[in-house]
């Protein structure tokens, strides 16, 4: 027999008798003559615990965490002893033990801390967001709408029930351009009018599908070989569909032609002109209960306008930290090189207007750089919406 192991079992022996004093001091013993072994330090804290020494408990879990700082339960005992201790730290230390949780099932006895976990945290956080909403409540109600939502969102971060998002294109950052998920419209007179069409274009829309003449294509579409397994669930699958009016800047006739005052309107919108890249304009049909997961565009150099068509109830969309739902005739424009993701949870089919636009930004001889520079650089196949 070992010594650890006749230490474990002169533990048990001791807990079986109740004798939490002996179980201790042979726990000592042990931690002092392997003080690397991060199971002896958390069986010393565990028998602290119950013998009422929660100092000298949370003193034995500092030294496990000291040997392994991520150790999921030596961070969730930690968190249990300070919430005992009535320590102020507690309510983050259950934020800190659950971002470690271990992927997949948990045994009961850990699935069941885990719940008080997440049951504890989540009411430390309501209590410090009542707290702070408190504190900004008088400063808030001077806002104006844009400020509550930016003042709202800073309060958001300050809790980490949301992140900062930024701008990520897979190919083309163009520097110093405003960074917003939803830009303001103010800096596109052009949405009105785009609204104002929303029954013409949903009536073209409705007139090309029922006449079943619509060239209707899977929207991604990538060689099965390449390393995306993001879009491994949607390559090639119809569940998200597009028709196409403008693609990579060619006109896809069967489908414009369909669509005349769709298209006039689009010849009025400034779109950027990027051959083999853009414009860009589509019908996208989202199928029942489809995902489009987190994703980012190719350019900052442009942003991306939406004009919800057919929306049924519950369908969403995510820029960054904001998510909206879609309402049929309310357009937006996002920047698609910020994370984002869209859902339709519905039984029916959803159906967006997407074009692209320069951002507003650019001037005429940058519009002109970006040109050149994305022709020359042959990535038009890329430059999906």
């Amino acid at each position: 027999m070992t010594a650890n192991g006749g230490a474990d079992r002169g533990v048990e022996q001791a807990l079986a008798a109740g004798d939490f004093g002996r179980a201790l001091e042979l726990l000592r013993a042990a931690s002092a003559a392997n003080p690397g072994d991060i199971d002896t330090l958390l069986k010393l804290a565990g028998v602290s615990r119950a013998a009422g020494r929660p100092r000298e408990a949370l003193d034995a879990v500092h030294r496990a965490l000291a040997l392994s700082p991520l150790h999921f339960t030596a961070l969730l005992l930690r968190a249990s002893l300070l919430q005992r201790l009535d320590e102020a730290k507690a309510g983050e230390a259950w934020g800190e033990a659950l971002a470690q949780r271990p992927a997949g099932a948990l045994p009961p006895p850990l699935a069941a801390a885990v719940a008080e976990a997440e049951a504890r945290h989540a009411a430390w956080l309501a209590a410090r967001e009542e707290r702070l909403a408190a504190a900004m409540a008088p400063v808030e109600a001077t806002a104006g709408d844009d400020e509550r939502r930016r003042i709202a969102r800073f309060r958001s971060n300050a809790l980490r029930r949301t992140r900062p998002f930024h701008s990520e294109p897979t190919h083309f950052f163009f520097p110093e351009l405003t960074e917003r998920e939803f830009h303001p419209r103010a800096r596109f007179p052009w949405l009105t009018d785009l609204e104002a069409a929303t029954e013409e274009i949903a009536a073209e829309l409705q007139a090309l599908l029922a006449a079943n003449r619509a060239e209707l294509v899977p929207y991604i579409q990538y060689p099965d070989h390449l390393p995306m397994r993001q879009w491994q669930p949607l390559n090639h699958n119809p569940d998200w569909s597009a028709i196409h009016l403008l693609q990579n800047g060619r006109r896809i006739d069967g489908n414009a032609d369909q669509c005349p005052r769709t298209m006039a309107l689009i010849d009025r919108l400034p779109q950027p002109d990027v051959p083999g890249a853009s414009p860009n304009a589509m019908f996208s049909l989202l199928a029942p209960h489809t995902h489009i997961p987190p994703h980012v565009g190719v350019s900052n150099a442009r942003l991306v306008c939406h004009l919800p068509l057919i929306v049924p109830e519950g369908c969403w969309f995510r820029v960054g930290g904001e998510r909206r739902d879609w309402r049929r005739g309310e357009a937006f424009v996002f920047d698609d090189t910020i994370e984002h993701e869209a859902m339709n949870p519905s039984d029916r089919l959803r159906v967006v207007f997407i074009f692209d636009v320069w951002h507003p930004d650019l001037s005429p001889t940058e519009r002109a750089a970006v040109t050149a520079l994305i022709e020359a650089e042959g990535k038009g196949e890329s430059a999906r919406l």
